[in-house]
């Protein structure tokens, strides 16, 4: 778990695994994030998509998420008020299946969705240490190498990869829904 101090004061902001019980709080962050400007570049699903999905879908994808499950882990920053503020998820893939795209996995790895930091605590090292959470696990549990897709148009979203250590593959996918528009992978393998 990590904290970083908050640039305006000396709260501490805490960042750490989701539990399965906490379900409510995975939707009600997933369904900020989906209100987001930039969402319709960021994430592959809309706002009223999610909204519409039933209690038990919240449930199992935070059950599956939590701390303990072995598929994927879900990390979230909580300000010192207990709200949570920010959020990344670590898909584990396996050689021989297809991501989301359909493209075969060729390796062990971690693949990074979900990121988000609500707009007013951006700015103060939050994804940083998101980030930093989810890719210790992804080493914690023997992965080699961790990557993520990020929209052609997000120029902020990719200058921070960069910053973080992630370098584009030269691997793209179509966007789903918009084939027009490109997604780049980026990697970062273990040093």
């Amino acid at each position: 778990m990590s904290s970083p101090d908050s640039p305006d004061s000396d709260e501490k902001y805490l960042v750490r695994a989701i539990r399965a019980d906490e379900w409510p709080a995975v939707k009600t962050l997933r369904l900020r994030a989906l209100q987001d400007p930039i969402a319709h570049l960021a994430f592959l699903e809309t706002y009223d998509n999610a909204a519409a999905k039933p209690d038990s879908f919240w449930r199992e994808r935070a059950a599956g998420a939590a701390e303990g499950a072995v598929a994927m882990r879900q990390f979230i920053a909580e300000a010192p008020d207990g709200e949570w503020v920010g959020s990344v998820t670590v898909l584990i893939e396996e050689p021989g299946t297809k991501d989301w795209a359909g493209c075969p996995v060729e390796q062990r790895q971690g693949h990074l969705v979900g990121v988000y930091v609500r707009p007013e605590h951006r700015g103060c090292g939050l994804t940083e240490v998101l980030f930093d959470e989810a890719v210790q696990w992804a080493w914690s549990v023997g992965l080699e190498r961790v990557r993520l897709f990020v929209h052609e148009d997000n120029g902020r979203a990719q200058r921070f990869y960069r910053r973080f250590g992630f370098v584009p593959s030269g691997h793209t996918v179509p966007m789903s829904g918009h084939p027009e528009q490109t997604e780049l992978e980026y990697v970062l393998d273990r040093a």
